[in-house]
């Protein structure tokens, strides 16, 4: 049994806008610090390996929406199944987003363009708040996560190409340490270890949950 974490909306925005407002100046394409072997300090999962697994790079700019729904039962986060024939993370869970294209002007616009694309969200409904720190994956992406507060009810529309399912999970959910666990898979004969975070019948792994990690560090501390 673990303790049910609630925590308003206001205080939401507020923690999401006071990092944000600690980041401030940290816009698409800012270098972090630079660590041994000419790589930067991006969050990601190989925080959690000792084995250098990194992608050589360059990396693909992305971002993704972090949509907390504002239901009035309490906030849930809106995620997606990936369909099985995409070529990058086919079968996962996700948030909506991808690629930052030259037409967008900045990571907020990619995260709300993908969100209509992928999963019909109008922007209208949705209030992006702040951003969580870039999270480099082992695909060869640094992603921009963006943090929005979505106001239901709003249709749902997945494009069948890339997204397999919607759902949404429970925000106290995913805030709730006891949740979460280090799982690892053997990756070209060495040990990976990951975030994951399961819920119900479905399987947060790798940079989802490792994002979800940060947004509840975040909120929570």
């Amino acid at each position: 049994m673990t303790e049910e974490i609630s925590i308003e909306r206001q205080v939401i925005i507020d923690r999401i806008r006071a990092t944000a407002g600690a980041l401030r100046g940290r816009r698409h394409g800012f270098a972090p610090k630079p660590i041994a072997g000419g790589k930067t300090d991006h969050r990601g999962d190989h925080n959690l390996n000792t084995q250098d697994m990194r992608h050589p790079g360059p990396l693909t700019p992305a971002a993704v929406l972090v949509p907390l729904v504002d239901r009035g039962e309490g906030m849930t986060v809106l995620l997606t199944l990936r369909t099985a024939n995409l070529h990058d993370h086919a079968g996962q869970i996700s948030f909506p987003g991808g690629h930052i294209e030259p037409g967008d002007p900045d990571p907020e616009h990619a995260a709300l363009r993908e969100a209509f694309e992928e999963v019909g969200l109008p922007p209208d409904n949705v209030s992006p708040v702040g951003r969580l720190d870039e999270y480099e994956t082992r695909t060869g992406f640094i992603i921009c996560p963006v943090v929005a507060i979505v106001r239901p009810p709003f249709p749902v529309k997945p494009d069948p190409v890339e997204v397999a399912d919607v759902f949404e999970m429970p925000l106290a959910f995913a805030l709730d340490r006891a949740n979460y666990r280090i799982d690892s898979r053997i990756f070209k004969g060495i040990e990976r270890q990951f975030y994951a975070l399961p819920y119900k019948d479905r399987y947060i792994w790798g940079a989802t949950a490792g994002m979800l990690v940060n947004l509840r560090d975040v909120l929570i501390g």
